[in-house]
């Protein structure tokens, strides 16, 4: 079997085993989370990180050096803003739309609070502005800071431009990181069937499938508004006439993994992979777009939370006026730009959201439980909506795409 079948085949193992210790030997779950699942689970993730900074850095540096000059980064940036602004905006509306149609808190009772998740204080536009240029390129590479890793490579790729044949040498070692640590990516991801395995287990296993009951609607309504933007995302490929078919053929071990890891961050590198090997995408928009679309680009987390605002609005029985949905909307659409891209991170970011429409933050504790059951989910429509604004940029740039990229080659 392939790889992608062999995730899957994982993940479907790993759903009936959890549900087997939940409902036949609970008194096992704790020492097998403990001691097996949750250090299986979370030393594979730990590994797919360890190559993501090197790939991300080495392949942005070679994508951004085929480029003629540098005035065409700044063009790279300005189409893909327009995209996720405009995608973010449909996701944002979409979310709170199903939230008012399916009224999924409406006379909900019996839901005990036990408490908040903890949040940060929260920097402000101009401080996370400023934080994008790093102090040491280094430190940003050390400490897994993927915007000022983007940030560093755009910078050091303009000197590597000015310096011309002298950067020949540097040039060549970045080749030689991005090769070494694509064979290296090559090597873990055979360790992600057991990886995914324990993960997913360890999630069923521990959430069990009652809560799932008492918060069906929830659960319902924002599948449904995940499958609906998977739908809008479908139609653009159509309009863009790249094949939807080949489209998720070709990222189908990207999908699987990301379900199984619920991150979008863990499965970059397999993403950079599939887009150029699987799918024919030109590496030059490839390791541009991709990477940035990974730190910025969350659909799937601004229908999240404009659809858990207004659940937990309806659950405190809290008028929904005008300025709180536009006090929503827009932090929703600010916060989808600086989600994480690891599990739980929705959960964190949430409370940004509530306290700037003024809703409970005790809101947070009903959904965290059954975060990481709609996380993977989530995650696919992030890594989505990222994929479909870099083929948006590829017909941008170039209207006669190769036939490899529209899907109708091999």
């Amino acid at each position: 079997m392939n790889l992608s079948t062999l995730i899957l085949n994982s993940l479907g193992m790993g759903i009936a085993f959890g549900a087997l210790l939940n409902g036949f030997f609970p008194e096992a779950i704790a020492p097998l989370d403990h001691y097996l699942l949750s250090p299986l689970g979370n030393g594979f993730l730990r590994l797919i990180q360890f190559v993501v900074v090197p790939i991300v850095f080495s392949s942005l540096i070679l994508g951004l050096t085929r480029m003629p000059d540098t005035s065409q980064i700044g063009r790279y940036l300005l189409k893909l803003f327009a995209g996720y602004v405009m995608t973010a905006a449909i996701a944002v509306f979409l979310g709170m739309a199903i939230a008012l149609i399916l009224q999924p808190g409406a006379g909900m009772t019996g839901l005990s609070i036990n408490g908040v998740s903890s949040t940060t204080q929260r920097s402000s536009l101009i401080d996370w502005l400023v934080n994008l240029i790093p102090v040491n390129p280094l430190e940003a590479l050390a400490t897994g800071n993927l915007l000022q890793t983007i940030f560093s490579a755009a910078l050091i790729v303009t000197g590597i431009q000015l310096a011309g044949d002298k950067s020949a040498s540097f040039v060549s070692l970045i080749d030689s990181i991005y090769a070494i640590f694509e064979k290296v990516l090559s090597v873990i991801l055979y360790t992600a069937p057991v990886g995914v395995f324990a993960l997913i287990s360890s999630v069923v296993a521990t959430q069990g499938f009652g809560l799932i009951a008492r918060l069906l609607l929830y659960i319902l309504g924002m599948l449904l508004a995940f499958a609906i933007m998977m739908g809008l995302y479908v139609l653009i490929l159509f309009v863009l006439k790249a094949n939807p078919i080949k489209f998720f053929q070709s990222f189908f071990p990207t999908f699987s993994l990301g379900f199984g890891t619920a991150s979008t961050n863990a499965v970059l590198p397999l993403t950079l992979q599939d887009a150029q090997e699987r799918y024919g995408m030109s590496a030059a928009i490839a390791s541009f777009a991709i990477p940035l679309g990974t730190v910025l680009k969350r659909d799937g987390s601004a229908i999240y939370q404009g659809f858990n605002a207004l659940f937990i609005a309806q659950i405190y029985h809290i008028p929904l006026t005008t300025d709180l949905l536009v006090a929503i909307a827009l932090s929703t659409l600010l916060v989808s730009f600086s989600t994480a891209g690891v599990p739980g991170s929705g959960i964190i970011m949430m409370t940004t959201v509530l306290s700037a429409a003024g809703l409970p933050l005790e809101g947070v504790a009903i959904v965290a439980g059954v975060d990481r059951l709609t996380d993977g989910f989530k995650t696919i429509v992030n890594i989505t909506g990222n994929l479909v604004n870099a083929i948006l940029l590829s017909r941008w740039e170039n209207p006669e795409v190769s036939l490899e990229e529209r899907g109708e080659g091999g």
